[in-house]
């Protein structure tokens, strides 16, 4: 019957004899703890990294440490104190390890010999940390393997992500390389140079040198490295891109020109100088048309160095020292363009001490022709120098002798800065740009004209950083500013979004924005896409 129906169950119960429960406790076990290693031999209870230490090196490398956050690692984990008893090195620490794992995937640090590595190890402070760190900034210093653009005295020098190189504007000297002295206001590939991939450019006037990720330098227009625009200098033009044989025995990895001077970065972080050397302005004695390359000598002759800018008869180094980032400067001192509180020249390179008083650790620099400037790694900017039109963006014209701290840009947090001719420009973490200084040329980006005037205050000075609105509308993330550094010429601006393109303003009477312009029009104050395909 179905129990669901009523009457007697046919579920059948069984009597179970009742049995004592006797709780089982197991017999106490004694744990003998086991030292845990970095390295082992096989024995229980170690961690065999010796087997297999790629595993750790991946976790390391591949979460975008970089060498600060490396030594961190070392200093709050003993794990990491122990010895890495495998390749390539018995005595490496294990953060060690992993730095000299990252450096090993930088494109500079690659061909390096064992023997080379280990003298730029040494000029680092000796540790493998420290390289990662001048490598690293180096790279961000000046765009190593990226795009990017050169806005020169009248030309313009673009080299995309692949490293081919386009040229357009003057070309009186024959700087733009193609093999002519045509002036062109259309950028051409520089097919001379094609099966050779060039990483870095720089302009002056009637010259360009453009450097390869094999460190040759070549270069096109006048035959000397003078930026002077009226003088004895550069009486031979060349005009297709020549082997600078000066050079063929130093890794270059980025040049500087200056007025009656050029400067060039080693890969070991050596600065060397050509010309103007008379009355020993660069530490050493030279003819201006000289063409060798000479050791800046004094305080930086054991510092690495990781990014050089050059102004109007002075320089700047941005040294990577253990003790973090400095900048000295050597040369003209008018205006209080070298930083020292004062306007006297410099023959060697002497140490700005006030980046320390302002607690700023400096990360970039740049050096326009009257005036300087400086990004912190907090997003600080600092500018000194020459004030006229407001270049400084402190609110007046006054000149700064010591780097000053722009508050105007207190909310901003700078990443990259340009500076020009009595110009600067200064690009926030977010991609926006702000400009101040001398608005000739309509250079500065700022144009509110109303449709019924034909200026505005497109060329008006400013004198407190401003929005460069018109580069806002185009809705791009802007990565690099490069703007005209001469007194001679009048100033283009040229903008590089995270996208990979271009975008020019301001003076193109050469032809040097790479953009068509109407009859009898002279510039562009608002920004216009350059037809170059970066990627």
């Amino acid at each position: 019957m179905d129990a669901s129906t009523g009457g007697t169950s046919s579920v059948q119960y069984h009597n179970i004899a009742e049995q004592t429960i006797v709780q089982l406790s197991p017999p106490p076990v004694t744990y003998q703890r086991q030292q845990r290693h970095c390295f082992g031999n096989a024995s229980p209870g170690e961690f065999p990294l010796s087997a297999n230490p790629s595993i750790v090196l991946h976790v390391l490398t591949g979460c975008n440490l970089d060498a600060q956050d490396l030594a961190k690692l070392e200093v709050t984990c003993s794990f990491f104190r122990q010895p890495a008893h495998f390749s390539p090195d018995l005595e490496l620490s294990l953060s060690e390890l992993a730095a000299l794992d990252m450096c090993q995937k930088r494109a500079i640090f690659k061909p390096m010999t064992i023997g080379q590595r280990q003298d730029l190890k040494q000029r680092c402070g000796g540790s493998w940390k420290l390289v990662l760190r001048y490598l690293l900034a180096g790279e961000a210093c000046y765009r190593r393997e990226k795009s990017q653009a050169i806005a020169g005295p009248g030309h313009s020098i673009v080299v995309t992500s692949q490293g081919a190189v386009y040229s357009f504007g003057s070309n009186s000297s024959g700087q733009l390389g193609h093999g002519n002295t045509n002036e062109d206001a259309k950028p051409h590939l520089i097919r001379s140079l094609q099966g050779i991939r060039i990483i870095h450019a720089a302009a002056g006037a009637g010259r360009t040198m453009l450097i390869s990720d094999a460190g040759r330098v070549y270069a096109s227009g006048k035959d000397s490295f003078g930026e002077a625009e009226y003088g004895a200098q550069g009486n031979n033009l060349v005009t297709t891109p020549k082997l600078v044989e000066s050079l063929k025995d130093i890794f270059v990895v980025q040049a500087a020109i200056g007025n009656f001077f050029t400067a060039v970065l080693s890969r070991e972080g050596r600065v060397y100088t050509f010309s103007w050397g008379n009355e020993n302005k660069l530490g050493h004695q030279t003819e201006p048309s000289d063409v060798e390359p000479r050791p800046l000598l004094g305080a930086l002759e054991n510092i690495p160095v990781v990014q050089i800018a050059a102004g109007y008869c002075y320089l700047l180094a941005l040294a990577c020292q253990p003790s973090g980032m400095s900048v000295y400067s050597v040369g003209c001192g008018l205006g209080g363009k070298l930083g020292h509180g004062c306007r006297t020249d410099e023959k060697q390179p002497r140490l700005i001490e006030q980046f320390q008083n302002l607690n700023l650790q400096p990360t970039v620099v740049a050096a326009g022709a009257w005036h300087a400037a400086v990004v912190g790694k907090d997003g600080r900017v600092c500018t000194w120098g020459w004030g006229r039109y407001g270049c400084l963006g402190h609110g007046n014209e006054d000149c700064e002798s010591v780097p000053k701290v722009v508050e105007a840009l207190c909310d901003v947090k700078a990443v990259h800065i340009a500076t020009g001719d009595y110009t600067t420009f200064v690009v926030s973490d977010g991609g926006d740009v702000y400009s101040f200084g001398c608005g000739e040329s309509s250079s500065l980006g700022h144009n509110t004209a109303a449709p019924d005037e034909q200026q505005g205050n497109r060329h008006s000075n400013i004198l407190s950083p401003e929005l460069v609105s018109s580069l806002k509308r185009v809705n791009e993330r802007v990565v690099q500013i490069s703007l005209t550094n001469s007194i001679y010429w009048n100033a283009h601006t040229f903008a590089l979004t995270e996208s990979d393109k271009l975008y020019a303003f301001g003076a193109g009477d050469k032809g040097q924005l790479g953009v068509e312009l109407v009859a009898n029009q002279t510039e562009r104050s608002n920004p216009e896409i350059v037809d170059i395909d970066l990627t």
